[in-house]
């Protein structure tokens, strides 16, 4: 996992553009009961429950939402901050990001399938209708453009500070819209314009002030930003109609995935990496792996308790916290000038994620 993001840098699978929320607004989908309506919802099959597995509305109020909120900002943080501990080569030095991705994604598979087996957390896979032909034409697709997103990702996370990594994300909504504007699933208005000027301006004046840029992890860092933007758009044309939260999804694009970046180890690191492994050591390996999966685990049950406004405030809040521990913890350098530039983009991100147009 992920973007928001393999470590998902997720997630990277940004939580609030892939469960249940319209990944080009932000705005929560309409909940649908059945496969075949709009949106991505995340209830479970055999009730009105958020939680996975059909929880009722006394079990929802077992876990207060800001605990969640809670876990789900460290383990967000922790994955990326993790991620550069393992790659950096002034810290772990395991500088091999498609061996570490391809990794994550063997990990995740083996580990949505345990949890189909053996817990409730992944009943939603009873309500996705997957065939041959939908696989190959939807799922096989959207999953290439999420290795390439994974693995360009990690590629820049090798040069580029946390910090500023973080703020060249800001810019993926922008990427998201202008994308969906070229296909024709989204009118500019007078607002939006302004929104995205704010938006570009604040991630250009932080690039500016960055002391430490590296023109490759740069550009590493927008075709990341490129393929996830590519990504969630392709989910919002192709898997229409079907339910899936992030662990659901997961299932079918973490094998993909793996496959994929398995291909590319030979002709990008070689047997390099397998033979670095026992620097490394399993416990660092399964460690990393099993943190970026908490936190795909921790998204399903943040989306059934925060509204799109909540999750993207603490989306923001996971943002400034992760600067602030990359200052501390890795020795990363903000400038005053990024500071002023980061404002701008957030204000301009929080106005673009509850804009009504």
């Amino acid at each position: 996992m992920s973007k928001e993001h393999t470590s998902l840098p997720m997630q990277n699978l940004s939580i609030d553009e892939k469960g249940g929320h319209d990944p080009i607004t932000g705005h929560r989908l309409p909940s649908v009961g059945t496969p075949g309506a709009s949106g991505m919802g995340v209830q479970g099959p055999s009730s009105g429950g958020i939680l996975p597995g059909g929880a009722s509305q006394r079990d929802k109020k077992k876990i207060h939402p800001a605990l969640i909120i809670a876990i789900w900002i460290a383990l967000s943080s922790s994955v990326i901050i993790y991620n550069k501990f393992v790659l950096d080569k002034e810290q772990l030095n395991f500088p091999f990001p498609v061996f570490l991705t391809t990794f994550h994604m063997a990990f995740a598979t083996v580990g949505t399938r345990m949890l189909a087996r053996f817990t409730h957390l992944m009943d939603g896979l009873h309500t996705v209708e997957m065939t041959n032909e939908r696989w190959y034409r939807n799922i096989l697709p959207i999953g290439a453009f999420f290795s390439a997103s994974l693995v360009f990702s990690n590629m820049a996370v090798l040069t580029l500070t946390v910090s500023f990594m973080q703020m060249l994300k800001a810019f993926t909504p922008v990427a998201v819209l202008l994308i969906s504007f070229a296909f024709g699933l989204k009118q500019l208005s007078g607002s939006l314009v302004l929104i995205v000027g704010a938006i570009s301006f604040g991630v250009a004046t932080a690039s500016y002030g960055e002391v430490s840029f590296d023109p490759a992890g740069f550009v590493f860092q927008v075709l990341a930003i490129v393929f996830e933007s590519t990504r969630l758009v392709m989910i919002q044309v192709l898997l229409q109609g079907l339910k899936m939260d992030p662990l659901v999804s997961l299932y079918y694009f973490a094998p993909v995935c793996a496959c994929i970046n398995a291909c590319l180890i030979p002709f990008t690191e070689g047997l390099q990496p397998f033979m670095e492994i026992a620097n490394l050591g399993p416990a660092i390996l399964l460690s990393n792996a099993g943190v970026a999966f908490g936190l795909n685990i921790a998204a399903v049950f943040l989306i059934g308790a925060a509204s799109s406004l909540t999750l993207t405030l603490a989306g923001v809040l996971k943002d400034i916290l992760l600067i602030m521990g990359s200052m501390f913890l890795l020795g990363s350098t903000v400038t005053g000038l990024q500071y002023f530039g980061y404002a701008i983009a957030l204000a301009g991100l929080v106005a673009f994620k509850t804009h009504k147009g």
